[in-house]
Parts: C-alpha cells; structure tokens; sequence
C-alpha cells in the first residue's frame, strides 16, 4: 500500500501520522494493499477554489476526497492482465481550516486532522453522509477507526516501554536481551 503526502499548507503536519491513520483505516476496510493514496495539504485559497471548482460551494472546507479508480474485480474483462496498483484517490486537507473545528471541538489541531484523514478515506471508499442514516453509518464508522488505531498506538508504545524496560534491566545485570 502506498501512501504518499505532500504538505503545500504551510502548516506543520506529521506527516507520519496522517500516513498511519489512512494505512489503519484501509487495512481495517479490507481495502486491497495495491492500491495507492495521495493525500495532500493545502492552504485555505487553494481549498476555496477546489471547494467551488468541484463542489459548487463558496469558500473553504476542511477535507475532500476525489476517488479515482473502480477496485472492484468484477468490473474487469476476464482476460485483462493481473491487476497492478491502482490509485484509490486523493484526499485534500485543510488544516488552517481545520484548526478552528479542532478548538471548537475541544481537541488538538493533529487529532482533527486524523480524523478528516479517515473522513476522506471513507469517501473514497464511497460513504457519504447526505442522509441521516448514511451519516449515523458513516461517523460510528469514522469513530470506531479512529478509536481503535489510538488504542493500536497506546498499546504499541506500552510494548514499545515495556521493551525497554526489560532490555535496560537484563542489561544492568550483566544478562543478555535476546
């Protein structure tokens, strides 16, 4: 699976992160890991134009996903070759944008764009939220991922701790960490 992004915001974004919470949110999808994603960071003018350009509405948003390509293996001739990567879509990020949702939210400006991060991927999937049932589905969806890739990091980082820990102490007496 690759993921790629490109940070033209001017904003800091750790670009790690964003690049974890998309690959845990796919993987928990099921989304095949041939596929590609471009996630991109933009200021608010160039979210503005995208948002008018592409959605018919004025002025910024904080996330919008442009899916690419059909992944579903029944849509191909039997005779087309093996199936090389295929580009699932982009998301934009607007973090300038977003960093007055994430304070009226009561959370940092990173854990809002994790979030969108996994918003847009779940457009690309095709969720929407038009609906009141399509957006129940979508947000618990959303949620659900989320908590569930914070709970993944909390216990990596207790393993992480706990690896330490034992090496420092087989160390200090003279044992050998295997």
């Amino acid at each position: 699976m690759s993921i790629e992004v490109c940070n033209e915001s001017g904003v800091a974004v750790d670009e790690s992160l964003i690049v974890s919470v998309a690959r845990y949110a796919l993987d928990a999808m099921g989304v095949s890991p041939a596929v590609e994603l471009a996630i991109t960071a933009v200021t608010t003018e160039v979210m503005t134009e995208l948002h008018e350009r592409w959605m018919d509405e004025p002025g910024p948003t904080d996330v919008m996903a442009f899916p690419m390509d059909e992944l579903a293996e029944d849509s191909r001739r039997p005779d087309a070759p093996d199936i090389g990567p295929a580009l699932l879509g982009d998301v934009v990020l607007c973090p300038a944008f977003a960093k007055d949702q994430a304070r009226k939210a009561g959370h940092g400006l990173a854990d809002e764009l994790y979030l969108l991060t996994v918003h847009g991927v779940l457009h690309l999937l095709g969720y929407d939220h038009g609906e009141p049932e399509q957006e129940r589905e979508m947000f618990g969806l959303q949620n659900k991922l989320l908590a569930d890739w914070h709970t993944s990091r909390a216990q990596a980082a207790a393993r992480e701790a706990q690896h330490r820990s034992d090496s420092h102490v087989l160390g200090t007496v003279g044992l050998e960490d295997d």
